[in-house]
């Protein structure tokens, strides 16, 4: 790779972070081909991006940001993933996927401009998603609706009666 490939590899991946609510970097030692298309395949279907950097690209990449707290979890075979809008996303499917293959493994990452050790990053994974968080909020909303749609559809066939 030369310096010009370097350089676009850097300003595309600083590009991508910029916005992002969270980043997770996992390590991916003793993945094979296999789980590695896997992981990516869940990965996609939730809008995560999965990226294996060289680590010095990485490290340029965030040095000027608030995320470069994560360089020091920049060491090895590892993988960095985001979601544009969703937070916890990248941790869950990862630690989810982690949880059957044991050669992946969460490291560390970054949220709200806060580090985050693996312990982090694992508590992260719990937190529900976006879409789940939606689904709740909808869920009491329902129940608080509910009822009050009863007793107005009853009020009003009360009044067709008289």
């Amino acid at each position: 790779m030369n310096r010009e490939q370097k350089t676009q590899v850097i300003a595309k991946l600083s590009e991508s972070l910029s916005g992002v609510p969270s980043v997770v970097v996992a390590n991916f030692a003793g993945l094979t081909v296999e789980d590695t298309e896997k992981l990516r395949s869940q990965l996609r279907k939730a809008g995560v991006h999965y990226e294996v950097v060289k680590n010095k690209l990485a490290v340029k990449a965030i040095s000027d940001t608030n995320k470069s707290g994560i360089s020091a979890y920049l060491k090895g075979n590892t993988a960095i993933a985001f979601h544009k809008d969703d937070p916890v996303a990248p941790a869950k499917i990862i630690r989810e996927f982690a949880e059957k293959n044991k050669n992946i493994k969460l490291i560390g990452g970054w949220m709200d401009g806060s580090v985050l050790d693996a312990k982090g990053v694992d508590q992260l994974a719990t937190l529900p998603g976006k879409n789940e968080l939606r689904a709740q909020l909808l869920s009491v909303l329902m129940a608080l609706l509910l009822p009050l749609y009863a007793y107005c559809k009853q009020r009003s066939t009360k009044q067709m009666k008289v």
